[in-house]
């Protein structure tokens, strides 16, 4: 008699046990990510954090995963510096290119600035505002 299988909900996402299947599947499939994580923090002289970057190399892009900077250190530069920063570890690394995304009340017209185009745009997500797939080489 054949076993039957199930499948279960579960309240925490098992991260732990999913995770490693698919980075083996990929690994099998394209060769290791090599991911590297980096992180550029922008401090105040106090120490307190004002934002920072924070992304990954894997195949040779570098996906910005958070960049954000509290209101007032806005249009002061400090964005393009936090970008500058990670895309010029990201081509240390060995990445050609870069990727993000982000949504129409954040930043697309700041990454735009900085040479980003955009792959694709998600209407009403969330409702009422899109969000956007951004990517430039580097």
């Amino acid at each position: 008699m054949a076993e039957e299988f199930t499948i279960t909900y579960l309240d925490e996402p098992a991260w732990d046990v999913i995770g490693p299947g698919i980075t083996q599947y990929n690994t099998e499939r394209a060769g290791s990510d090599r991911a590297q994580w980096l992180c550029f923090v922008l401090r105040a002289p106090d120490g307190e954090v004002l934002g920072g970057v924070i992304g990954a190399v894997f195949y040779e892009w570098l996906h910005v995963d958070l960049m954000w900077l509290k209101e007032a250190q806005r249009g002061l530069g400090y964005g393009r510096r936090l970008m500058a920063l990670a895309e010029e570890e990201g081509r240390k690394r060995g990445a050609k290119n870069a990727f993000l995304d982000t949504f129409d009340f954040q930043a697309p017209g700041f990454y735009e600035k900085l040479g980003y185009k955009v792959l694709c745009a998600l209407p009403d997500f969330p409702p009422g505002h899109t969000r956007y797939y951004m990517s430039k080489a580097l």
